[in-house]
């Protein structure tokens, strides 16, 4: 008969899941202690540091982006914490802002900070280099991605109605989990409007290394967009098909005229 030990470590080898953490009498072993005070530091920290949108700024420049910085009317990290309502509203002056620099476009691109600065910063710029070429090939016309400070997913609504955009796609950090304080989440909104509700949008979750891969990232994005834009819809109407398409490689297929309508 296996070694239960073995069996637990083989299993625990496959999820970052806590599984198979042993004990010491009625606890759990020291170095278990540890690991999760280490890791429930790190999503605490994620939480509360701050977006370097600079730095951000220039690393996407670096792709051959345009830029604009935004924020929310939170004015600080402590507050966007406990008004929520408030990161999804944006700026009067930065409102202002992008409309002067509206023209029509395909996609609005925002990067916000939302739960996890980290997420933002590891993960941003290797999706958008990833999704770059796919969008030249599509022909689609992007605006200059947006950096949104003390933002939430809402805020892109106004983002990108501002900008008079088709859809919006939000690269926002996610609420940090026990082992993942790097999550990136992407939120695809068609018809981007103040009032959106959470059931219009399409979400592609736990991009960064150890999770979905920024190239798989890309692709589900370009795929659904694709899809977004024949139907004029997204959302809960919109169903999700991109993982069979990644298993063939296939592009969003195009569809009948009838479904067109």
């Amino acid at each position: 008969m296996s070694d239960p030990r073995e069996i637990w470590a083989r299993l625990a080898g496959l999820t970052p899941a806590r599984i198979g953490l042993g004990r010491a009498g009625s606890g759990l072993p020291t170095r278990e202690v540890l690991r999760f005070g280490l890791d429930h530091a790190q999503a605490r920290d994620a939480v509360h540091a701050p977006m370097d949108a600079e730095a951000l700024a220039g690393s996407i420049a670096a792709l051959g982006f345009a830029t604009i910085p935004v924020a929310s009317q939170a004015p600080d990290r402590a507050t966007y914490l406990r008004r929520p309502d408030l990161g999804r509203r944006l700026d009067p002056a930065d409102m202002s802002k992008l409309q002067a620099a509206a023209e029509p476009s395909d996609l609005a691109l925002v990067v916000a900070d939302g739960l996890s600065a980290r997420a933002v910063h590891e993960n941003a710029a290797p999706l958008l280099k990833a999704f770059k070429p796919l969008a030249e090939q599509s022909g689609w016309r992007l605006t200059p991605v947006v950096i949104a400070s003390q933002a939430r997913v809402a805020l892109g609504d106004a983002i990108g109605e501002a900008l008079k955009a088709r859809a919006v796609a939000v690269l926002i950090g996610e609420r940090p989990g026990l082992s993942s304080p790097d999550s990136l989440g992407i939120y695809l909104t068609f018809g981007p409007q103040i009032g959106r509700s959470d059931a219009e949008r399409n979400c592609i979750s736990n991009v960064r290394a150890a999770g979905l891969t920024h190239e798989k990232a890309a692709f589900k994005l370009h795929w659904l967009l694709a899809r977004a834009l024949t139907l004029g819809l997204s959302g809960v109407t919109l169903k999700d098909e991109s993982d069979r398409a990644l298993e063939t490689g296939a592009a969003a297929p195009a569809l009948p005229e009838p479904e067109r309508r």
